[in-house]
């Protein structure tokens, strides 16, 4: 079991089989495991993705940073639903961004977070690094690292980490266990180079798995055996 650790959410995961938009069965599906570790004393903060509601240019010839922050906004909108849904299962939250909107969540502060987990509340991040270029998995990295998770626990919508790409490879073979230079090297698709890389000299263990399992968010923060163990 971890003290302390940062829960990554893909956008996509929360639109569950509907592909965008916000699936209401899946959000409570992820808020009550998010409870639940929170009532057996693991700290928890949460960073989400926002592919369910834009994801890159989408085909458009757009500029990349225009592009970059509209993806940021868009996790605003899942944190706010997060936020929204963890409170009513009477949790207090604070919702903080990298982007400065204090009519609806408090800017990015290193201390306050840690305060808020001191008076027993979840703490969701938003808007990644609010830098473009930048992805939210690399966001989540960094703050794990910020706030000294013990863990960064990334909710996909795979069981884990292939030697290649199951969607084209029937015979493609899922891998339990892996370095950081193993992810980086062989380049196999779990999180992007830089998320890795700060993890790596932060010594954060990274344990990638299915969202839609049962109980599987709690299964990582408890520290048992799911999806693939990067470290």
């Amino acid at each position: 079991m971890y003290k302390r650790i940062l829960l990554k959410i893909s956008g996509e995961a929360l639109a569950g089989n509907g592909g965008s938009g916000i699936d209401p069965a899946m959000v409570e599906h992820v808020v009550s495991q998010i409870v639940e570790i929170h009532n057996r004393g693991i700290e928890v903060a949460v960073v989400m993705g926002g592919g369910n509601f834009w994801r890159g240019r989408q085909g458009i010839n757009m500029n990349r940073v225009t592009a970059d922050h509209m993806g940021m906004l868009a996790t605003i909108m899942n944190g706010l639903a997060l936020q929204d849904a963890i409170e009513k299962k009477g949790v207090q939250t604070r919702l903080q961004t990298a982007l400065s909107i204090p009519a609806v969540a408090e800017p990015f502060l290193f201390r306050k977070a840690l305060r808020h987990f001191e008076m027993g509340r979840i703490v969701l991040f938003a808007c990644g690094t609010g830098n473009p270029y930048f992805s939210t998995d690399t966001g989540a990295a960094l703050r794990a690292a910020e706030i000294g998770a013990g863990a960064l626990l990334m909710a996909k919508n795979v069981d884990g980490v292939y030697d290649s790409d199951p969607k084209k490879n029937p015979n493609a073979k899922k891998l339990d266990r892996l370095s950081y230079l193993e992810v980086i090297n062989r380049r196999l698709v779990a999180l992007d180079t830089t998320a890795i890389t700060t993890c790596m000299e932060n010594n954060i263990p990274i344990i990638t798995f299915a969202l839609d399992e049962p109980d599987s968010i709690i299964k990582a923060a408890m520290g048992e055996k799911i999806g693939t163990y990067i470290g």
